[in-house]
C-alpha cells in the first residue's frame, strides 16, 4: 500500500464516521416529513447539526448544510454578491479555484469587478492593500473573500484582523476554511466578537468540508451569520432557512458529526504530534536535497497549518517529482492546476512573488491523522532519488501542436 501524504486533498474516513454513517444509512425517513418516522430522520440531522456547530463556535441554525466545500463557498460568494448592492469583490491572490472561478464567473456573467489583494513572500495577506481597497468607495463593495488558511503552502491568514477591517467599512466577509477545519481550531462566534462584527459586516460566513476532517465525501457547510443577508443557489422546498432547499443527507451529516466530534476532541494533541512531524520532513527534505526551498510561513512563526510542507524544487516540474514518488510508493501533490495535461506553474506561488520556474517546480506534502515517522521516512528515503531523475528531465515543453 502507498504511502499517503496527500491528505491537504483528502483524507481517510475516521472508523468512527464510517460506523455512524453505515448505520444511519438503515434508517428511513424524511427530515421534511412530519409523521414519526421522519420526525427521527429530523431529530438524527438536527443532533448531527448541533454537533458540528459545536466545532465551529457557532449556533446550530448557522449550519447550512452542503453538497460539499465548493458548494459552501459558492454559496457563500455568490449569495452575498447578489445580495449585496455593490459590485466589487475583493479577493486575497493564491485563492482556491473554488473562490477563483466563481468569482470570475460572477465577473462573466453578472458584471461583477475583481480586485485581486497582493501577498507577502510567505502568502499572507497585505493588511495595508485590504485597508486601502476598503476605505475606497466601501458602499460598492459587495464582499470581502479569503482563506483561512492556504491549501498550498499552508499559511495562516489573520482572520480576526481582516474581519474587523471589513467590519470597519461596513462590509462582509466570507472565510473559505476548508484546509484550516480540523487543523486549527476555528470559533466563528468569538471571531465575530473579537473583531467587532455587527449585523452583515465583518466575518458573517465561512465555508468547510467533511472529507478534509475524516468524514464522507459530498457534505459540507456553509456557516452563516443570523444578521446576513443572502440569496440563495437552489429553490424548492426552503430548507435550512431558505437558504439551501432541497432533502437533507441524514446519513452523510450524522457521519459528518461524528468526524467533526472527533477530530474536535483529539485537536490540541494531534496537531502538536502533526506539527514535530511537519517539522521533521522539512528539515530532512532539505537536508536530503539542499536546493529545496520551503515555501509558505515559517513554522516558528505558528502561521502554518501543522500539517503542511510545500516546497520549490529547482531545475524540475512538480509533476515529473510527483510521478516519479508515487512509482516509488510515496502519493503526494503539487497542489497546483494542470490543464489537458500541460504542467502549469502554482499560481499560489506566483501571487507570492516567486519566479515561474520556482512555481513550476512545487511540491505539497500534506500529513493526516493517520501519518506516522514511518512514512516520513519513506518519503525522505525516495525523494533524492525522484529529484535526480526529474533534473534530468528538465522542465516540460509547454508549447503543444495545437500552438503551431
Amino acid at each position: 500500500m502507498a504511502v499517503y501524504l496527500d491528505h491537504a486533498a483528502t483524507t481517510p474516513m475516521l472508523p468512527v464516521a464510517i460506523a455512524a454513517y453505515t448505520q444511519a444509512m438503515s434508517v428511513v425517513g424524511n427530515p421534511a416529513s412530519i409523521h414519526s418516522v421522519g420526525q427521527n430522520a429530523k431529530r438524527m440531522l438536527e443532533e448531527a447539526r448541533e454537533q458540528v456547530a459545536a466545532t465551529l463556535g457557532c449556533e446550530a441554525i448557522e449550519v447550512v448544510l452542503t453538497g460539499g466545500g465548493t458548494e459552501a463557498v459558492n454559496l457563500g460568494i455568490k449569495g452575498l454578491f447578489w445580495a449585496r448592492p455593490g459590485r466589487r469583490i475583493l479577493v486575497a491572490g493564491g485563492e482556491h479555484h473554488a473562490t477563483i472561478d466563481t468569482v470570475e464567473w460572477l465577473a462573466a456573467h453578472e458584471g461583477a469587478v475583481i480586485e485581486w489583494l497582493p501577498l507577502d513572500e510567505f502568502g499572507r495577506l497585505r493588511m495595508p492593500e485590504l485597508e486601502r481597497a476598503l476605505a475606497d468607495d466601501p458602499g460598492d463593495i459587495a464582499l470581502v473573500t479569503v482563506l483561512m488558511a492556504n491549501n498550498e503552502v499552508g499559511t495562516v491568514q489573520p482572520i480576526t484582523e481582516i474581519s474587523a477591517a471589513a467590519a470597519r467599512a461596513g462590509v462582509p466577509l466570507h472565510v473559505d476554511a476548508i484546509a484550516a477545519y480540523g487543523q486549527l481550531p476555528i470559533d466563528f462566534a468569538a471571531i465575530r466578537a473579537d473583531s467587532g462584527s455587527v449585523g452583515g459586516s465583518g466575518l458573517v460566513a465561512l465555508s468547510v468540508s467533511a472529507h478534509k476532517i475524516g468524514g464522507p465525501v459530498g457534505i459540507g457547510a456553509l456557516v452563516l451569520s443570523r444578521s446576513a443577508k443572502i440569496e440563495a443557489l437552489i429553490h424548492g422546498g426552503g430548507q435550512q432557512r431558505q437558504v439551501r432547499s432541497g432533502t437533507q443527507d441524514v446519513a452523510a451529516a450524522v457521519s459528518f458529526a461524528a468526524a467533526a466530534g472527533a477530530v474536535q476532541a483529539a485537536l490540541p494533541e494531534e496537531t502538536a504530534r502533526m506539527a514535530v512531524l511537519r517539522d521533521r520532513l522539512i528539515a530532512g527534505t532539505i537536508a536530503a536535497v539542499p536546493e529545496a526551498v520551503l515555501n509558505g510561513a515559517p513554522p516558528a512563526d505558528d502561521d502554518r497549518l501543522p500539517g503542511n510542507a510545500h516546497f520549490s524544487f529547482a531545475g524540475c516540474e512538480g509533476d515529473s517529482l510527483l510521478f516519479l514518488l508515487d512509482m516509488a510508493g510515496v502519493a503526494v501533490s503539487t497542489g497546483s492546476a494542470c490543464q489537458a495535461g500541460i504542467p502549469e506553474p502554482s499560481h499560489v506561488l506566483v501571487a507570492m512573488g516567486r519566479s515561474v520556474d520556482e512555481a513550476r517546480g512545487a511540491l505539497r506534502v500534506t500529513l493526516g491523522h493517520g501519518s506516522t515517522d514511518a512514512d516520513v521516512d519513506a518519503f525522505l528515503a525516495a525523494l533524492p532519488g525522484a529529484y535526480a531523475q526529474a533534473v534530468s528531465a528538465g522542465h516540460a515543453d509547454r508549447a503543444t501542436s495545437f500552438d503551431r
